[in-house]
């Protein structure tokens, strides 16, 4: 049965072929799998004998069972082997197909080998007819061929006389005769139109040169300028042929349109020489609007739309300025004159409605937005280079009015007065009106020039303080020392302190607006330095004069007589007399002062131990004195017209108090009285009073010094100057009393 089921699902296959069944390589191992697997089956089933009365039913499905499988696999074999079957019927029809068009091929390939052969044969008759062809059209075209060297030569001529429309259509028609030749000569160029070449760039230059005086032709010849600006545009839409470079005619034409105008205000010649940037400047502020005037008037009509002239020309005016001023600034530094000149013309003339900024212009003349003429580093270069030449320049001038001034403290004539009779110089006008000058004219450049020329000019200003007060200082030391005695010391003192007074008025003109006041106390405090200087130099010489007359004080003739004190005031009286030429409040500051030393020079005299005195008579003598002095002096300040407010004098009177005490016992409240009064009194100027007093026993004396330190603290008090704390107290030899305070 089984060798029949083989026989039925054979595939019958052509003749002469042969199919050997290959054995499937795991076909061994998986019947002994299959084998264990059903072994394995079987021992679990009948392990237990009762299992072996069913074996029958067993056998009987497991055949049943074969027998389904065994028939659903030749089913498929079947199926499979009828699909190859079929396969292979249509594989040999396809080779059959192949074998046929490749036979078909073959013929085709000799046939057209036969066919190459026989074109070979008809190259010559080929080559004879393209020549017959080229023939034909040069036999057409050489009437017109013989006439191009008169053409070219007539071209040439047009362009020599600048009539530039005709020159090029000349030009193009010999050009459209050598591109018909070109087809039929198969590109091959005839000799005679060898030239065209250097026509064509002699009508482009003519072209250029046209656009280069545009602004000149516009006014004297613009059908000269329409006819070159017609020729560019034609040429620009022209087609060129293939293989032929573009003649980019319209570019040039604009690059020459930029270049004439850069000729004509900014080539190298025209660069300003040194001191003549000014000038330059003036005429292009001139030149520069005019033509663009002349751009939109009149080239502009001569032009396309989108030439954009008045911008173009607007745009060429400021690179070639641009570039001119950065080869200006290139080159050697500029002068003061010229970069201030530079500075207000590009930052503030240039762009105003002087200018490029005028109403008359369109707005195709704006410039606002492109770079501007002088970059940040060029303005930082040039306001530092002005403001180190303006400082030397002005350095120089103000050493040249204090050398005048100078000059004239040696004069045999008093310094001169105004009308009001105060001293007068003009040394602190000029002072201020070279100062101020400078800050004004840079206000019209830029608020930064300004800020650096204020700082500049306070900086000038401390170093011309400080050298007037050097000057005042030797002129001092050669008049005290004697080497060169000043015939009217004081009264050129006196103008001095008009001066300072001057100064320190009219600081505040200098102040541009917007500047902290902070940065005038650097020249306030020198103009202070100045005034306390001027008013020692005059205390100072006030009491030299006075020095001999205070030698006799206190002494018995002192006691008896106010011969001395009269001396002091007449002496004091002349010094202070023209004191009145001082303004206010300077005036009331010295004649304060001058008080004050007198009173110094008082108190120093009374200290130093000359006079004890014997009784209680020449107390009471010395103590009416002491108040007959105090009001003499205060007499003779008020008619000098000093404020009674700020008398040092009633110091007498305190002093008078204590010496005309009659009870020595009641000495320590009157010392704790002083020095409430005058917190500045020490135990050395007590013992000295004391010792004039001239009655206080040791025990005493100890007792009104105990006092003066276990007093009550003295009460504040404001405004109230300096005096016991200036006297030294006892010395054998007369010092200085000017050691501090307002002029010290």
């Amino acid at each position: 049965m089984e060798s029949a089921a083989k026989d039925e699902i054979q595939p019958t296959l052509p003749p002469g072929s042969s199919c050997l069944v290959p054995e499937w390589p795991e076909q061994g191992r998986a019947e002994q799998l299959a084998r264990g697997a059903a072994l394995k089956w079987a021992s679990g089933i009948f392990y237990r004998p009762e299992q072996l009365a069913r074996l029958g039913q067993y056998r009987s499905r497991e055949v049943q069972r074969n027998c389904s499988l065994e028939a659903r696999i030749k089913s498929v074999v079947q199926s499979y082997l009828e699909g190859v079957q079929t396969g292979v019927w249509q594989l040999a029809r396809a080779l059959e197909a192949v074998q046929e068009t490749h036979k078909t091929l073959s013929q085709a390939h000799k046939l057209l080998q036969s066919l190459a052969q026989a074109s070979k044969t008809l190259e010559p008759l080929q080559q004879r007819v393209a020549q017959h062809k080229q023939l034909q059209v040069l036999s057409q075209l050489l009437p017109r061929l013989q006439a191009v060297p008169a053409a070219v030569a007539h071209t040439q001529t047009l362009i020599d006389a600048q009539r530039l429309l005709e020159a090029y259509v000349s030009l193009r028609e010999l050009e459209q005769l050598q591109e018909e030749t070109w087809g039929p000569l198969g590109g091959l160029e005839l000799p005679v139109f060898q030239g065209l070449g250097l026509l064509a760039e002699a009508l482009g230059q003519a072209v250029e040169a046209a656009a280069g005086n545009a602004g000149q032709l516009a006014r004297e010849d613009p059908a000269l300028l329409v006819a070159a600006v017609r020729v560019a545009e034609v040429e620009a839409r022209r087609t060129t042929p293939l293989g032929q470079a573009p003649r980019d005619w319209r570019q040039r034409c604009l690059r020459a349109l930029q270049a004439g105008l850069e000729r004509v205000y900014f080539s190298t010649t025209v660069l300003p020489e040194p001191g003549a940037l000014a000038g330059w400047l003036e005429a292009l502020q001139v030149a520069l609007p005019a033509e663009l005037a002349i751009a939109e008037a009149l080239v502009a009509p001569c032009c396309p739309p989108h030439y954009n002239v008045v911008q173009l020309w607007a745009h060429t005016l400021h690179s070639g300025l641009r570039r001119t001023l950065k080869r200006l600034l290139e080159g050697p530094e500029l002068g003061a004159a010229d970069t201030f000149a530079l500075l207000h013309w590009a930052l503030q003339v240039y762009l105003g409605q002087e200018m490029m900024g005028s109403l008359e212009l369109g707005p195709d003349a704006d410039v606002s937005q492109l770079e501007p003429l002088l970059t940040l580093e060029n303005i930082e270069q040039l306001e530092a280079t002005f403001v180190a030449k303006v400082q030397a320049s002005v350095a120089q001038w103000l050493q040249k009015a204090l050398d005048g001034e100078v000059a004239e403290w040696s004069r045999e004539q008093e310094p001169k007065t105004d009308p009001s009779g105060f001293y007068h110089s003009p040394m602190p006008a000029i002072v201020l009106q070279i100062l101020a000058e400078n800050i004004r004219v840079t206000s019209l450049v830029s608020e930064s020039l300004q800020r650096r020329v204020y700082g500049m000019a306070l900086s000038e200003l401390g170093t011309f303080l400080r050298s007037f007060n050097d000057a005042l200082i030797r002129f001092s030391r050669d008049h005290l020392q004697g080497d060169a005695l000043a015939p009217h010391y004081v009264p050129y003192l006196l103008a001095a302190f008009n001066h300072q007074s001057a100064l320190s008025s009219s600081l505040s003109v200098l102040q541009p607006d917007g500047v902290a006041s902070g940065v005038l106390v650097p020249v306030e405090t020198a103009l202070e330095e100045l005034q306390r200087r001027i008013c020692h130099l005059m205390l100072e010489a006030l009491q030299v004069e006075l020095q001999p007359l205070f030698a006799s004080l206190p002494s018995r003739r002192w006691l008896s007589s106010s011969e001395m004190l009269d001396s002091v005031c007449e002496q004091t009286s002349r010094f202070c007399g023209d004191f009145w030429r001082v303004r206010k409040p300077a005036g009331q500051l010295l004649l304060a002062e001058a008080e004050r030393t007198v009173v110094l020079l008082y108190l120093h005299a009374l200290m130093q131990g000359r006079l004890v005195c014997r009784s209680a008579s020449e107390r009471t003598q010395a103590a009416e004195r002491l108040q007959h002095d105090a009001g003499q002096l205060k007499e003779l300040f008020l008619g000098l017209g000093l404020e009674e407010s700020v008398h040092c004098s009633p110091v007498l009177l305190s002093l008078r108090e204590l010496l005309n005490l009659h009870d020595s016992t009641l000495l320590g409240l009157e010392v704790a009285g002083l020095r409430q009064q005058f917190p500045d009194v020490s135990e050395d100027h007590v013992s000295a009073l004391l010792d004039l007093r001239g009655d206080v026993s040791r025990e005493q004396r100890q007792a009104a010094l105990s006092s003066l330190q276990a007093g009550p603290p003295p009460s504040p008090s404001t405004g109230r100057r300096a005096l016991f704390s200036l006297v030294p107290a006892p010395t054998p030899s007369l010092t200085s009393c000017l050691t501090s305070g307002p002029c010290s």
